[in-house]
């Protein structure tokens, strides 16, 4: 994306030069002759760079630089004879300064140089304030579940490619990992992945800390604040339960999307939003826009590109995975090398995790500190509220096609072997039917591995 950077210079011909030079090296530089006209364009535009001349006609920008650099990169340009002023102006708080006659080779890589430091001061800002305000899970798609390597292989086809990404699935289904997967996959890896929780944000916070406002757009704004949009510039911007925002927050979202420019709160000027924005949600969308909950044109925008996560216990498979990586990463330290007995790790398979990856988490640590001393974790150190004391069991038999008797008998058995870690007595118990006939149907059914 280009950026913006404003000369001002009341030299005719050196500003068409540093124009020039500027445009050829591919940045979208305008100019302008005195202060009058920079305030005019300030007021309509926010630029990445401002070059600007010590004495213009109207006024010394020595006077304004302190102001200026509190939202852009400044840059003076100083006759030889004034290094004083360029001084001066350094320490008011420009990045830089040229001396008069320029050097065209000098002028190309000052600026450069200036972009890349207001780059990373920003981006150092703004990771600070992210790690002040938010402790992220580093966890990662663990597991090799047919489930969850059909969304890796979604991941890999969609991540390289711009498009709006609507994740779909349960709370603490791993929505967020999947969200970040898609950043660190794509080309704007090296940027910032910004976290918005909608669920969290009061409704008349929700713009503020998205967009940013300015100086006096409500009581308390007593200076310009910068939103977390413009602190994912150039990265991704991830809304996590975007079904919650108000019809305000959609309305703005959807200008956004569709012509990449929001306004700050209490703002006239339309920024620009150099961001990918990946979507997130346990609700229905479609069903809330045609109730009139969630506008439909939006929901459209959001869905260029649908990603629907597996719960826990339509990925039995991966949670003995998951309960390892616990295991290894949790956030504090027992000085034991903890493990799983093999009834502990059926255990954890045959329960349904309501609460999917964030409640086996939360299983695991509690199980740390139950088992004590011990070294091997079982089945006693889980507090789990199973199914049979009263929670209802919910299987999911999913055909693309009418099936036949026989396939719909085959499909539950798998997924009863599947929850019971193909324990054939157990299983010959829920399904009311005796171990030898559980064997011959798996033969039949060809269920062995």
């Amino acid at each position: 994306m280009s950026r913006k950077i404003l000369i001002i210079e009341d030299d005719e011909l050196l500003r068409q030069l540093i124009l020039q030079q500027l445009q050829n090296l591919k940045y979208e530089a305008e100019g302008v002759s005195n202060w009058s006209k920079a305030q005019a364009y300030l007021e309509k535009h926010e630029p990445s760079l401002i070059l600007t001349d010590v004495r213009l006609p109207d006024a010394n920008s020595l006077e304004y630089i302190e102001e200026l650099s509190e939202n852009y990169p400044v840059i003076i340009l100083t006759a030889f004879g004034s290094v004083q002023d360029a001084v001066a102006a350094i320490k008011s708080g420009a990045t830089d300064y040229l001396l008069k006659p320029i050097s065209f080779d000098t002028l190309a890589l000052t600026v450069q140089r200036a972009l890349e430091n207001a780059s990373l001061r920003s981006d150092h800002y703004f990771c600070k304030k992210q790690l002040q305000r938010h402790y992220h899970d580093k966890t990662s798609l663990v597991g090799n579940s047919e489930a969850l390597n059909e969304v890796k292989q979604i991941i890999s086809a969609v991540a390289p490619n711009d498009i709006t990404v609507l994740i779909q699935g349960e709370s603490g289904s791993g929505k967020e990992l999947v969200a970040r997967a898609l950043h660190t996959q794509g080309h704007r890896s090296k940027r910032n992945f910004v976290v918005v929780d909608c669920c969290t944000l009061q409704e008349n916070l929700f713009e503020s800390e998205l967009f940013g406002h300015e100086k006096g757009a409500f009581t308390g704004a007593d200076k310009q604040k910068k939103g977390l949009i413009e602190g994912a510039e150039g990265g991704t911007l991830f809304l996590d339960e975007i079904g919650e925002i108000n019809a305000s927050g959609q309305a703005k979202l959807l200008r956004i999307l569709e012509t990449g420019q929001y306004r700050r709160l209490g703002g006239t000027k339309d920024l620009t939003a150099d961001v990918r924005i990946v979507a997130a949600t346990n609700r229905d969308l479609e069903a809330m826009s045609h109730e009139g909950d969630f506008r439909s044109d939006l929901y459209f925008r959001l869905n260029g590109f649908s990603i629907v996560v597996p719960p826990l216990r339509e990925r039995r498979d991966d949670i003995p995975a998951l309960a390892e990586y616990f295991l290894l990463n949790h956030n504090f330290s027992t000085h034991i090398n903890k493990t799983l007995s093999s009834s502990a790790k059926r255990k954890l398979v045959a329960y349904d995790w309501p609460g999917n990856i964030r409640e086996l988490k939360n299983m695991v640590e509690r199980s740390i500190i139950l088992s004590g001393s011990r070294q091997k974790i079982r089945p006693e150190h889980f507090t789990l509220n199973q199914c049979e004391n009263g929670q209802e069991i919910v299987v999911n038999l999913a055909f693309e096609h009418d099936p036949s008797l026989e396939e719909l008998e085959a499909r539950y058995l798998d997924s009863q072997l599947r929850k019971y870690s193909g324990r054939r007595a157990k299983v010959a118990e829920v399904l009311g039917i005796s171990e030898r006939s559980v064997y011959r149907m798996i033969k039949r059914y060809k269920l062995e591995e």
